[in-house]
């Protein structure tokens, strides 16, 4: 199974929508997917139609508890699609786990030797701490939403520097597969110049196709759906499809085509 972890440690930019979104192209393209939700507010979880309620099991038991990934994993609405959802429980997580021996490796031991999945999708906290790094620990590559505004460079450089880190003391084939501007605004000259200078600095890393600030987008999790899935001819939904064809393109030849 392909792991990739969509982080940055800033809130608001995207991560949770891209997740959604990506994770329902790749299954709709054929892939058997899963998203996990590693974040505690559980966004992803909603914007999937994963009511509270439902969520019985979470991904709290499976790092905490050492539930069997199997048993965590929920059926979605979105056909080759699977989740495994987020309660408040994984708030005390973080320090539930600091007691713990290899606190870092706990969802590396749960996904290991999962084959029911094709590619999995890690939607991280805001944060850099031991869910964000269990999730980096755990993934192949990390995929980093960038919002088009001013301090996105600093926040990306922190979490470039986590990355490095993660790749010297616990994961050295952590890659980056690459780096998705979001909230891009045309009418709004910043947004270029943000732009611009990220791919100054970062050249090829950053992908061609831009997320635009779309309402559609906004609205979409509000009714428990992808955008995908809830207009798929907006502008956003577009954006995303391309994205998820550029990702796939960014895959090891062998592992281009679902198998």
């Amino acid at each position: 199974m392909l792991t990739i972890a969509i982080a940055n440690q800033k809130g608001g930019v995207g991560k949770t929508t891209t997740a959604i979104n990506m994770a329902t192209a790749m299954a709709a393209t054929g892939w058997r997917t899963l998203l996990i939700d590693l974040d505690p507010q559980g966004n992803a979880s909603t914007g999937l139609g994963v009511e509270a309620s439902t969520r019985h099991v979470s991904s709290y038991d499976l790092l905490v508890e050492g539930l069997p990934l199997a048993e965590a994993t929920m059926e979605t609405g979105i056909p080759g699609l699977d989740i495994v959802p987020a309660t408040v429980d994984l708030s005390g997580a973080e320090v539930e786990l600091v007691s713990v021996e290899e606190r870092t490796e706990c969802l590396r031991k749960a996904l290991a030797g999962h084959t029911e999945h094709e590619i999995c999708f890690i939607d991280c906290p805001p944060s850099l701490g031991l869910l964000t790094l269990n999730a980096l620990c755990a993934a192949d590559s990390i995929l980093v939403p960038l919002q088009c505004e001013f301090f996105a460079l600093e926040g990306l450089s922190q979490l470039l520097q986590t990355v490095e880190r993660v790749q010297q003391g616990f994961n050295p084939e952590l890659n980056i597969i690459g780096v998705a501007l979001t909230m891009y605004d045309r009418r709004n000259r910043l947004t270029d110049e943000v732009a611009d200078d990220v791919r100054e600095v970062l050249g090829n890393l950053v992908f061609e196709t831009v997320i635009p600030r779309n309402v559609r987008l906004s609205e979409a999790p509000s009714r428990g759906l992808p955008a995908l899935v809830y207009d798929h001819s907006c502008v956003g939904s577009r954006a995303y499809i391309a994205l998820a064809r550029e990702l796939i393109g960014r895959f090891p030849p062998e592992r281009q085509v679902a198998a």
